[in-house]
């Protein structure tokens, strides 16, 4: 099974944030990550004149330019919202709580005997 991506840590707000705060993370994130933000340079060029291939110089930033449109694409949409947010549920696992009792010395009296149930007639009956 493949791991989904936490597109909440990848735009940065809480699991209950609303519309709003969505498209502002978005925007927000759009503006410092776009490439030309970048004092001009594109995705291929590398801010060199040397042989750099085009295409290859910012492909780190063009991923996390795709990842962060993603997550949006995802979370705006309250249907596909509530099918990522069930997959993450599922694919979280089960964290079932256990509390360790420890005893303060000397016997802790009989141990507990499981037996099938009687039931008894009585005026409740």
């Amino acid at each position: 099974m493949t791991e989904l991506p936490d597109y909440y840590s990848i735009l940065g707000i809480g699991r209950d944030a609303g519309r709003q705060e969505i498209s502002r993370a978005y925007r927000a994130l759009m503006r410092s990550h776009h490439p030309d933000m970048d004092g001009g340079l594109a995705y291929g060029d590398t801010g060199t004149t040397g042989d750099a291939p085009a295409g290859k110089g910012n492909s780190a930033r063009g991923d996390e330019l795709l990842s962060i449109m993603q997550a949006f694409n995802v979370l705006h949409d309250p249907v596909r919202r509530a099918e990522y947010d069930r997959k993450l549920a599922a694919e979280a696992p089960t964290i079932i709580p256990v509390r360790k009792v420890h005893s303060h010395g000397g016997p802790s009296g009989p141990p507990i005997r499981v037996t099938p149930v009687r039931w008894e007639s009585g005026p409740w009956s």
